[in-house]
């Protein structure tokens, strides 16, 4: 056997499949959550909150907001965890915490019948959800990347962010065909918990999928070599420049997701007075167009790199972001539908490349505790608390372009990461020897990139 060969890992294309599938059905499941919650933020504003206690759909993205203060801890706890016991037994355990979570708040009674103790419990059950996502996202992109050959991870990983536009859509798709078929009257009574309900067959089935995977073949590796058990200590002293980097990377991926995904709907709503039925059939079908091209970017980015396809993304969000908003604020129906279509665009360019970017910044051993607290650190201190600082800030000031700024500000910013990460497009993980398809051409080991 010759060395190209011993220096390879080879994996099964219907394992590759599986993990995919699995991981990406989580993350589908934790967008799905943020969607309803998004688009039913001014009713559960009315139903958990006292009529006369103020702006309900302000207090209402702050609880959305404060749940994003645990997602840290979550990601210091389900990390280091995930290092040591394994990818697949951590990812089991969030989607039920997140599952559970989400059905809890279609079971919470309304202000009007327990008072004060219902935004209590919604805080507690959105807590739940915040701690439990913690473990989420970097997990899953790290099991995909660690499953995926090195010439066409960016293609695997983008599915990832499918997945997360699946769950948005779905959940928007959802609150929208109820509030039709109920009308305003019963959405606000009752059918709103709907949409949260539904979270429980959809987290009894992603369950069912991660049982049955196998760990990823980097970590098993790192078992076997008796290198799974990287800590916090480790993660903390030895690799602050990565937790700096992928702290700075996504702080763009975040800003735009919330801003886009999540604010939107409300922004449409409530400063530009469309009708909620109008803004969620438009947002609904961007969204589809942005599943339908999110891969494209993925596999761009193995043949040219990730580096450029995210430095094109950001110059894109800094030149046209202002435009972008300047269209939707003519509130006519094709100014709408290019506003979101370029907003969209700009997304899905970021979101197609970011899931195989991240990862690579870490070493096995550290990778999913690493990844876990950095991105959910930027994620609670710039991701979920954009749609609140923007409305406060668009308050304050009168002017509906604060999004366009906040989008721009971000962008700026993430060049210099995008600047000094290596490129790891077509080469092994750090930490991990050449990995290819069980079913594609076999080619010789590549030097694994650069420790960032």
């Amino acid at each position: 056997m010759s060395d190209a060969m011993e220096d390879s890992t080879e994996v099964e294309a219907g394992a590759v499949r599986k993990a995919v599938t699995a991981a990406g059905l989580g993350n589908a499941l934790e967008w799905f959550d943020f969607s309803i919650y998004a688009y039913t933020a001014s009713t559960i504003g009315r139903v958990f909150f006292a009529p006369d206690s103020g702006d309900s759909l302000l207090k209402s993205l702050m609880f959305f907001a404060v749940a994003f203060a645990v997602r840290p801890l979550g990601g210091l706890f389900f990390g280091p965890l995930g290092d040591r016991l394994g990818r697949s037994s951590v990812l089991a355990i969030t989607i039920i915490m997140m599952s559970l979570g989400t059905v809890a708040i279609g079971l919470i009674p309304t202000h009007e019948s327990i008072g004060i103790w219902a935004p209590i419990l919604l805080l507690a059950a959105r807590l739940v959800q915040g701690f439990s996502t913690g473990g989420e996202y970097g997990g899953a992109a790290t099991f995909i990347c660690e499953y995926s050959p090195d010439n066409s991870r960016g293609f695997l990983a983008s599915f990832l962010e499918f997945g997360t536009l699946g769950g948005y859509i779905l959940g928007s798709a959802l609150v929208f065909l109820v509030q039709f078929s109920l009308g305003d009257e019963a959405f606000t009574a009752w059918g709103w918990r709907i949409p949260f309900l539904c979270a429980a067959p959809l987290g009894l089935f992603g369950l069912y999928l991660r049982l049955k995977l196998e760990d990823s073949p980097a970590f098993l590796k790192a078992q076997e070599d008796n290198e799974a058990n990287g800590t916090l200590a480790e993660v903390v002293g030895d690799h602050t420049r990565q937790l700096l980097l992928c702290i700075g990377l996504t702080l763009i991926l975040n800003i735009a997701y919330y801003t886009v995904l999540t604010y939107l709907p409300s922004y449409l709503e409530t400063i530009l007075d469309i009708s909620a039925t109008e803004a969620a059939g438009l947002l609904i079908a961007v969204q589809l167009a942005m599943m339908s091209i999110i891969y494209l970017f993925g596999g761009l980015s193995d043949k040219v790199g990730r580096r450029p396809v995210l430095i094109a993304a950001c110059l894109c969000f800094i030149v046209f972001s202002y435009p972008a908003f300047l269209l939707l604020s003519t509130t006519t129906v094709w100014g709408l539908v290019a506003g979101l279509a370029m907003l969209g665009l700009m997304t899905v360019m970021l979101a197609g490349v970011m899931p195989a970017t991240l990862p690579a910044i870490f070493p096995t051993r550290v990778r999913y505790g690493g990844f876990a607290i950095a991105y959910n650190l930027s994620t609670s201190l710039f991701g979920g608390t954009a749609p609140l600082i923007i409305q406060y800030l668009i308050g304050e000031t009168g002017n509906n372009f604060i999004p366009a700024f906040y989008l721009m500000g971000a962008a700026v910013i993430a060049l210099i990461p995008i600047m000094l990460i290596p490129e790891t497009a077509g080469r092994p993980l750090p930490g991990s020897k050449a990995q290819h398809s069980g079913t594609g051409p076999r080619t010789g080991p590549r030097e694994p990139a650069p420790a960032a």
